[in-house]
């Protein structure tokens, strides 16, 4: 099971440890985003600091409904206790982790300022 919690702008925020392929690790805090379908997004500074590098475009269509081409990256992060290859949207705003990354589990949290965010496999339930 993760944890995280709920932050003073009503935000549930989970602690993620993301990297490259070798050695090269950087912790960040990174926001609930159940309308992102994709994996995680990182600004372009972190993904440079992880020396990651793109390796395609997509379209995406942003919550007001205007669509913006991505640069995706291939890169890593350790989710419920594993080191997981995942793709990696670029977007200038604070990190968010989407569906994919959330697919196969149960999110509980409590919504208010400093509540607690539990996610959990669903493979744990059965």
């Amino acid at each position: 099971m993760m944890y995280g919690i709920v932050d003073k702008n009503c935000e549930a925020t989970i602690r993620l440890v993301v990297g490259n392929a070798g050695s090269q690790r950087q912790r960040i805090d990174a926001v609930i985003d159940t309308g992102f379908t994709g994996f995680l997004t990182l600004p372009f500074s972190v993904l440079m600091n992880l020396n990651l590098s793109a390796y395609r475009r997509e379209q995406g269509t942003l919550g007001d409904g205007s669509t913006c081409i991505f640069d995706v990256y291939r890169g890593f992060v350790i989710w419920d206790g594993e080191l997981q290859q995942i793709d990696i949207n670029e977007s200038e705003t604070s990190p968010l982790v989407g569906m994919s990354l959330l697919y196969g589990y149960r999110i509980q949290l409590d919504a208010i300022e400093g509540g607690t965010v539990a996610i959990q496999s669903l493979k744990s339930l059965s």
